[in-house]
């Protein structure tokens, strides 16, 4: 696989990690009647993300 296949593949499947949880945490705030903007879920959703690509890296570094 070419470098530039991988990085796009790699911005692909983080994206929509991201989206997939952004959703999940909004519709989640919508059924427990926790009313929260979809920007605020999408921003905790970043947040969740980036931690688990750094942790992940870390993973297969050591």
């Amino acid at each position: 696989m070419t470098d530039t296949r991988r990085r796009w593949r790699f911005i692909w499947s983080v994206t929509a990690w991201w989206v997939l949880l952004a959703l999940a945490l909004w519709l989640l705030g919508k059924a427990l009647d926790q009313p929260t903007s979809l920007a605020a879920c999408a921003a905790s959703a970043a947040l969740l993300v980036s931690v688990g690509e750094v942790g992940e890296g870390l993973r297969r570094r050591l």
